[in-house]
């Protein structure tokens, strides 16, 4: 997919969340826009449709869907694809929020209504009537299963690792790769790091192939990569992470099984880690790791690769991960190929500048990372992005050490006055830099077709 096919692409689709207070706690999405792929579930959906808590049929079926997708059922490939509307309703809005969401959400929404000029006796009377509407328990029925291992013809699959000076952490990713249990894989591995030492990839026994980049560019070094690959999938893994032996042949268990494209594995950063409930069962995908995930390579035919827009940024995977949703193409959430993400302090996008999407290392640089606006701006719009913002913007001033700390996490609300001015100097420096890149556009290079794509 070519810049201006991407843009031809992105014309034609609008924001349309399937309850409009969704744009409020959940305003970048996937499923927010409607895509090619299935989340009307055929006749399925229908067993979900037995509640009255809603005033408009439109919200019985709003909800049903998104039960469906929370649920873990995923369509058969031929699904009949429903127009997607959205609810705006108001006590509906509120009832969905009551029962999905936390109540801090739903005080989160009256006030943003009220300050966008919206009728506040209106909103005021919606919030009271729906007040009795208990949170509903949705991870406890899930009817998602665990596919068997697939141990027989088993296709090849090229594991693709960039690297920037972290050849400590390096070498534990290779001995886990050595140690699995896969029978054809190749490691193909893009080296930025200074100094560069060949010598430390011999002796493993795997069939690597290492090729120096001098240029420190974690997207660039993921297409090359790509390209590279002789394998029908390519798996992208980070250098900083621990997998068990079967890693790889869950993730291919996994498309082969669900008829899909994309593997999404779940990541947790301690030894221990609990894996949220969300991510504790196969379904439908909402995002995209490039630290774990396994796409037959074929997808870069019809998506073209990675946007260099976000070279030395962040959500480059986010990106393309919606362009993957946008086109139809399946992905599917898999929690048996997870991985164990070290997050070290040191190399890759660390030394880039940036500890995650809105924390970067200079404390009046632009917040979020430019490249961020950029994505969001571009798909979802100025709105939903505002919303995105107003959250997660206040809490980037917490180091990213603390980040898991929900009473330190309270802190920039005292300090929001003192805060306020360095926020929006911040925020117009990013605006700024991610308008310049709308304005230039993407630069996503295309996939040559071989006999494995």
């Amino acid at each position: 997919m070519k810049g201006e096919e991407l843009d031809k692409l992105l014309s034609i689709t609008s924001y349309k969340p399937i309850f409009d207070f969704l744009k409020y706690v959940k305003p970048v999405w996937y499923n927010n826009i409607p895509a090619k792929s299935p989340i009307w579930i055929s006749d399925v959906h229908k067993k979900y449709l037995n509640n009255q808590i809603y005033r408009t049929e439109l919200a019985r079926f709003a909800d049903s869907r998104y039960q469906a997708w929370t649920k873990g059922e995923i369509p058969v490939k031929d699904a009949k694809i429903a127009d997607q509307e959205t609810v705006m309703n108001i006590y509906d809005n509120y009832v969905f929020l009551r029962r999905y969401f936390s109540k801090v959400w739903v005080y989160y929404a009256l006030i943003i209504r009220i300050l966008s000029l919206k009728n506040p006796i209106k909103e005021v009377k919606a919030f009271v009537k729906s007040r009795n509407q208990k949170r509903y328990p949705i991870h406890k029925e899930l009817v998602s299963k665990s596919p068997e291992l697939i141990t027989d013809n088993l296709p090849r699959v090229s594991v693709i690792i960039p690297t920037l000076n972290r050849y400590e952490y390096l070498k534990d990713v290779l001995d886990d790769l050595k140690a699995q249990d896969y029978p054809d894989f190749e490691v193909i591995v893009i080296d930025q790091s200074d100094p560069f030492i060949p010598s430390f990839y011999s002796g493993y026994g795997m069939n690597i192939t290492v090729e120096h980049q001098e240029e420190r560019a974690l997207w660039k070094a993921r297409n090359r990569a790509i390209t590279l690959a002789s394998g029908e999938y390519v798996l992208l893994f980070d250098d900083d992470s621990r997998i068990e032996k079967d890693w790889i042949k869950w993730h291919v268990t996994c498309v082969q099984h669900f008829n899909a494209e994309i593997s999404s594995g779940v990541s947790f950063s301690k030894v221990g880690d609990r894996i949220p409930e969300t991510y504790k069962y196969f379904k439908l995908s909402d995002q995209l790791d490039t630290g774990n995930v396994l796409i037959k390579k074929s997808v870069f035919l019809k998506t073209g690769l990675f946007d260099l827009q976000f070279e030395k940024q962040r959500m480059g995977d986010g990106e393309f991960g919606l362009r993957c949703h946008l086109l139809g193409i399946r992905n599917i959430s898999n929690p048996r190929a997870s991985r164990l993400h070290l997050k070290v302090g040191q190399g890759g996008l660390r030394q880039m500048g940036s500890w995650d999407a809105y924390r970067t290392k200079k404390w009046l640089g632009p917040r979020p990372v430019p490249s961020v606006l950029y994505f969001f701006r571009r798909y979802f719009g100025v709105e939903a992005t505002i919303y995105h913002v107003l959250v997660h913007l206040p809490a980037s001033y917490i180091p990213y050490r603390f980040k898991s700390n929900r009473y330190l996490m309270l802190t920039p609300l005292l300090l929001f006055p003192f805060l306020f001015p360095l926020m929006v100097f911040s925020f117009y420096q990013s605006w700024k830099h991610a308008t310049r890149k709308i304005d230039e556009g993407p630069n996503i290079d295309q996939l040559i077709k071989t006999e494995n794509a």
